[in-house]
């Protein structure tokens, strides 16, 4: 059990980390109801989990650490219980009417479509380095040496890469090319 003190301190933690959360929830979820609900199991968990906190450790690795494993879980159970489906939307008919995608916007929409149809473990890698973690932390917070990290992360730049030219060209090339770099 927790007292006062430790209620309030997780509280504080929590406020300072908690786009940790938020980002964790965007990456496994889908949906806003989806993504909200996730949010929650994870600061559900984080709470079960703070008695066990080594202050001596940053508490933003471990806060990536569980929310990691419960966003990893999530899409695991996820994949178990409902088949991919995505109503189309008026940005995604416009492109399929011929229009280019060359807003930022787009191309950043684009790199999140890419990145949702990563496997688990391969998401937690990418979040961690768009957020300008050092491989060391990624290797704590995902439990694989830092060797591991760099080849994962070279190996994933270069499908995304492939992937984001591929979603660039026409159509009837945009699958075989996503395909081939799987």
């Amino acid at each position: 059990m927790i007292d006062i003190h430790g209620q309030r301190r997780f509280e504080a933690l929590l406020q300072e980390h908690r786009k940790i959360v938020f980002k964790v929830a965007r990456v496994y979820a889908r949906g806003e109801e989806d993504r909200n609900d996730l949010a929650q199991e994870i600061a559900a968990q984080l709470w079960r989990s703070f008695p066990g906190y080594d202050e001596t450790r940053r508490f933003s690795t471990w806060m990536y650490r569980i929310a990691l494993n419960v966003g990893i879980s999530h899409a695991r159970r996820e994949i178990g219980r409902i088949a991919r489906f995505e109503p189309l939307d008026d940005t995604l008919a416009e492109r399929a009417e011929g229009t280019t995608i060359d807003e930022p916007d787009d191309r950043l929409r684009q790199m999140w479509t890419v990145i949702d149809a990563l496997e688990p473990l391969d998401r937690a890698l990418i979040v961690l380095y768009l957020e300008e973690r050092s491989y060391a932390e990624i290797a704590e917070v995902i439990g694989i040496s830092e060797t591991n990290v760099a080849t994962k992360l070279n190996r994933l730049k270069q499908r995304l890469r492939k992937a984001m030219d591929a979603a660039s060209s026409p159509p009837t090339t945009r699958t075989s090319a996503w395909n081939s770099t799987n």
